[in-house]
């Protein structure tokens, strides 16, 4: 068996992470390129200033793409390299920029798909309070109009933010992201409830004011779930723990909250209830923004939580057993669900789905034979594959699927320790070298997945 005819299968970065050029050209200053000049935010104290130096390289990765029979990339669009300071002065050089990327891309037969918010919001916003201030709405809003004025009449497919979770959880209310903040339940809320609005009004932007018809969505992560057994009661069990399961500790990495608004003009119930003491105010205005018309869902996914039945609760979290599998980053690896998690966002959102995100970390090396031997990577992509096709062949809509990661790159705060991607990179000499998984997804890719155990 194979995937659908029409099934994209692409490889992703993200700005901050592969470009480089962090302060050439014009560029204004980001919160990762501030976060990580104080001591001891990175591991080892890395940043972000070189990383893979896609920036004046991406001709070079492009062709590598080829190489692979990749056909589409996902990448994101640095704010502050084409707003230096994230409203008003726009910079020709950043412009020109991903132009050329996007052209390059088309000679080559591949797809650009265009995130437009991947972490790294300008500074001088974040000094005027970032996604704290309500009029971060109207400052997105801009940006996505400068996109869709200078790229739109060649990119054709656009994710508005990229996991709101990290930003706001590990950033807003965490320490382990920039800025940083560390902020209350209330001030979270009130982030998310902006980060919302604003993809809201982007959606709007994009649509107002791009070239050509254009799709768009939204690529969330969060705590997704898969049932112990096929029985029903297990399969219920999983599918409320996935959306349901909201509290006043847990709320940022839960799935409805973040996609019911989108999706479905409205916040879970059950969130609205646990919330109560800390929600800022909400309108019927701010929803209809919120719920704007899009075309599919995005979904990174990595690893999901065994669910079943109880009683009680309706739901029971399965304790793994000792010796679990697990990847470099301590991920568990759990292959099931990238069958499971698309039914069930299919099922309650009825929309079309891709995988924008799903991939390995490993302590990848060149041997002796100049190869790099990532036979664990191979292994992981192609049982999470096995169940990705599983979705497809019961004819759940799942339109394609975005590797993470096409290259090795600066993993935020785990710095240039933690490698996830198909190319391996030298960062002293940054030269590329195709692992064996690269290969390996080559033949994927030309069997349409029917090479897939």
């Amino acid at each position: 068996m194979n995937f659908k005819d029409g099934f994209l299968w692409g490889a992703a970065t993200a700005a901050y992470q592969v470009e480089g050029a962090a302060y050439e050209d014009g560029k204004g200053l980001s919160i990762w390129d501030v976060f990580c000049e104080k001591p001891g935010h990175i591991v080892n104290n890395h940043t972000g200033e070189v990383a893979c130096d896609q920036y004046h390289r991406f001709e070079e990765d492009i062709k590598l793409m080829e190489e692979m029979g990749i056909q589409a990339y996902r990448f994101s669009i640095s704010w502050p390299r084409i707003m230096p300071k994230g409203i008003g002065e726009i910079n020709p050089a950043g412009i020109d920029y991903y132009n050329r990327l996007i052209d390059c891309l088309l000679k080559h037969h591949i797809q650009p798909f265009v995130t437009l918010y991947h972490w790294d919001l300008p500074y001088e916003l974040h000094k005027k309070g970032g996604w704290l201030n309500e009029e971060i709405v109207e400052w997105f809003g801009d940006y996505a109009k400068i996109v869709a004025e200078n790229f739109s009449d060649r990119v054709h497919n656009f994710f508005t933010i990229n996991e709101p979770q990290c930003f706001i959880g590990l950033s807003y209310i965490g320490t382990e992201h920039a800025p940083g903040y560390e902020g209350t339940i209330r001030e979270g809320l009130q982030a998310a409830h902006n980060a919302l609005k604003a993809h809201g009004r982007a959606v709007q932007m994009l649509r107002q004011y791009s070239k050509n018809n254009i799709k768009i969505g939204f690529a969330p992560t969060g705590a997704f779930t898969y049932p112990a057994t096929e029985d029903i009661k297990d399969i219920e069990a999983a599918k409320n723990m996935m959306f349901k399961n909201i509290t006043e500790d847990n709320w940022v990495w839960n799935i409805a909250w973040w996609n019911d608004p989108v999706y479905l003009g409205h916040y879970p119930k059950e969130g609205l209830e646990v919330l109560k003491p800390y929600l800022p105010k909400i309108t019927k205005e701010d929803m209809e923004l919120i719920h704007q018309p899009l075309d599919f869902i995005g979904a990174n996914i990595y690893n999901g939580q065994m669910v079943s039945a109880d009683e009680e609760t309706k739901w029971k979290l399965q304790e793994r057993y000792t010796g679990f599998p697990i990847t470099s980053m301590k991920w568990p690896i759990t292959p099931e669900v990238l069958y499971w998690a698309p039914k069930f966002l299919y099922e309650r959102y009825n929309k079309p789905i891709y995988i924008t995100e799903n991939g390995l970390a490993s302590s990848d090396m060149i041997a002796a034979d100049g190869k790099v031997h990532d036979e664990n990577r191979i292994a992981f992509l192609e049982q999470y594959l096995h169940y990705y096709r599983k979705a497809s062949e019961e004819n759940i809509p799942v339109l394609g699927y975005f590797l993470w990661s096409l290259l090795d790159n600066f993993e935020w705060a785990f710095g240039y320790t933690e490698r996830f991607g198909i190319i391996y990179v030298n960062y002293t000499t940054l030269e590329r070298t195709i692992k064996e998984s690269g290969k390996w997804y080559k033949k994927v890719i030309a069997s349409n997945g029917e090479i897939i155990r």
